[in-house]
């Protein structure tokens, strides 16, 4: 798969996404493998459009189990090749090049709401020429790669389906809150408090 691969799936093209292919293109070089089930792990630690890419590229998935959230807002991502403990720890150390003042401020203007042409052309300049700047990098110049070893998560685990007593829903059964004696999805639950 390649980054068009990656647009198509995400959406549109985008720093973050460059990143995240980037980054997924490591991981499998590091390791060797893509998952086709639970076989390679994401840790990832944001919930950035960067992790689009790694789903794609790395084949890991929430679905799967072997997609796993710590959102700790930083630009890092671990991966373990199962049965673990072996992992790489990729952290982004990019440092995209400074933002002239014309460009600066017609940022500041998008981000406090101008969505006027002319506003929004030079933010989508700017974020094509991070882009640009990210996929053209060595790995060496984007990233800090460790070698690790962490403990290995769980395998995805498969749970009964039970329905909600008052809202008729359907819901993961470890996830129910007795109330009243009633089984509630954890929603309704929180009304009754």
């Amino acid at each position: 798969m390649n980054f068009e691969d990656a647009i198509k799936f995400h959406g549109h093209a985008c720093p973050g996404l460059a990143i995240g292919y980037r980054v997924a293109s490591l991981a499998l070089k590091e390791l060797g493998l893509r998952a086709r089930d639970e076989e390679l792990v994401a840790i990832v630690e944001n919930n950035s459009c960067a992790v689009d890419g790694i789903q794609l590229i790395c084949g890991c998935t929430f679905g799967k189990g072997n997609l796993i959230l710590k959102d700790y807002g930083k630009q890092v991502y671990t991966f373990i090749k199962r049965p673990g403990p072996d992992a790489v720890r990729i952290a982004v150390r990019w440092e995209p090049p400074a933002d002239d003042p014309e460009t600066a401020a017609m940022w500041e203007r998008y981000a406090a709401g101008d969505r006027t042409p002319e506003v929004v052309a030079a933010v989508q300049d700017r974020k094509t020429r991070k882009m640009k700047g990210v996929l053209a990098a060595d790995d060496s110049d984007l990233f800090e790669v460790k070698r690790i070893k962490v403990e290995m998560p769980e395998t995805a685990k498969i749970y009964p389906t039970i329905t909600c007593a008052r809202c008729g829903e359907k819901f993961m059964e470890p996830r129910a809150k007795m109330v009243s004696g009633q089984q509630l999805c954890i929603p309704c639950s929180q009304e009754e408090e």
